[in-house]
């Protein structure tokens, strides 16, 4: 146990999801007591699972890219990562609704080189747009991602700039930014925009690796987290919540005030704007400018296997990614197919019947196994408030870790992490969380 944590030092996380998570987590590993106060009744925050006649549904498809270094660090702590599936080798297909198809796969080469011949090659766009979309890749890694002046572009008007045409735009580049950032290119901030392209395509060759969860995502993060946490020594008390933070520092949670040493608040902006004093973060009030971008994710059974791969992308179509999780539901026999819906406003608000009509006749186009399955259930999960809306402007308005109260902390991947509204980035931002209280703690004790 370290020095801190001989002095005893005690700290109440708000909020369970992986912020909250992995700010208990690393504070538990340097001898920290933690506490986590989460309203619902699991942790695990956006990545939760439920059932579903005999199934195990996932609320929706989450991947990352083996360049998220601190979320594989968190599978690591958790001893999960037999629990995920990585790609060897970064590979797509990429279908279209008129049956034409592509395929982008990265070359044995070390980057940014180890796309090139994927786009060389690449079906999809004419010759020409491939050699534009070589130049445009070369504009973007000159670019400082930090730079304040890109959050006020938006990176649809910065690739038209660069010779990008609707149908690259449309084939290329909106099947990455638009999933990664939750926003369509034309509303998307180049700064974001800039630092995703870089690190997962134009980095280290292996970057952009996919990985998926072989289990359900309540059972790779919330149940093994919890165990992991309360086997450590730490508590969680859920259905438990934060309504006001006091001085002291105290929290009142279900009425009944509890006190600590130092505080994280690691809830989504919204919740944290109404909980946060005035005094810990003046311009708080600001943070509700962050807005929210929706995702959608339609939930298909048939009585057959329809798709050879675990997931595909599809460029012309309502579909955008579609993933394979039929093994990870436990369905036994068919095959269960979620299509991924991200920067989902005009079909955050649609019928479940009319989303059926538009999907299963576009997954019929995209797979012609399926025009001749049977349909054996279908229903949507739908997500209002997925990520903050990383358009123009959303990169000022994303407050730091530290606060004006030397003992108070936020975390959340709708913070300043230096990443998107991601996994890794709600993990990064737990980890900052995690070292800014240790010193705290290390001061505090040293000045008693």
């Amino acid at each position: 146990m370290s020095a801190v944590g001989d002095r005893e030092g005690h700290v109440a996380i708000v909020g369970g999801g992986l912020a909250g998570i992995t700010a208990a987590l690393a504070l538990q590993e340097t001898g920290v007591r933690t506490t986590i106060y989460e309203a619902r009744p699991r942790l695990g925050g956006a990545t939760h699972s439920f059932e579903r006649d005999g199934l195990t549904v996932d609320n929706g498809q989450h991947i990352f890219l083996k360049c998220c270094t601190a979320y594989r660090g968190l599978l690591e702590r958790l001893d999960a990562l037999e629990r995920v599936d990585v790609q060897d080798r970064f590979d797509v297909r990429v279908l279209t609704p008129d049956g034409a198809h592509g395929r982008l796969r990265r070359a044995k080469a070390p980057g940014p080189l180890h796309f090139m011949p994927a786009l060389a090659r690449y079906a999809l766009l004419p010759p020409a747009d491939r050699l534009r979309a070589v130049r445009a890749s070369l504009a973007l890694q000159r670019l400082d991602p930090a730079d304040p002046s890109l959050d006020g572009i938006a990176m649809g008007r910065w690739l038209a700039r660069h010779g990008q045409r609707p149908e690259a735009r449309r084939a290329l580049w909106e099947l990455f930014v638009t999933a990664a950032l939750n926003i369509g290119l034309d509303d998307a901030a180049l700064g974001p925009a800039a630092m995703v392209c870089q690190t997962a395509l134009l980095g280290r060759s292996d970057a952009a690796d996919i990985g998926v969860a072989s289990v359900p995502l309540g059972d790779l993060h919330g149940t093994v987290a919890a165990a992991k946490i309360e086997r450590d020594g730490g508590r969680i008390h859920l259905g438990a919540k934060a309504t006001a933070i006091e001085a002291g520092p105290k929290l009142v949670v279900n009425g009944a005030p509890v006190t600590a040493d130092a505080v994280v608040v690691a809830v989504p902006h919204r919740q944290a704007a109404g909980l946060v004093p005035a005094e810990a973060c003046p311009d708080r009030e600001r943070w509700a400018g962050l807005g929210s971008s929706p995702i959608v994710n339609v939930h298909v059974l048939y009585d057959r296997p329809v798709m050879d791969v675990p997931f595909a992308a599809a460029v012309g179509s309502p579909v955008q990614w579609v993933f394979d999780r039929t093994a990870v539901s436990g369905l036994t026999g068919g095959q269960y197919l979620a299509v991924s819906v991200s920067a989902a406003d005009d079909r955050i608000d649609t019928p479940t019947a009319e989303l059926r009509r538009v999907y299963l006749a576009e997954l019929a186009r995209l797979f012609p196994a399926a025009r001749r399955a049977r349909v054996t259930d279908f229903f949507v999960t739908r997500e209002r408030h997925a990520t903050f809306r990383q358009g123009p402007g959303s990169g000022e308005l994303r407050p730091a870790s530290a606060t004006r109260l030397p003992w108070l902390f936020l975390a959340g991947a709708w913070t300043d992490t230096g990443w998107p509204d991601t996994m890794e980035g709600a993990v990064r931002s737990g980890l900052t969380a995690a070292r800014l209280v240790r010193r705290h703690l290390r001061s505090t004790a040293q000045n008693h």
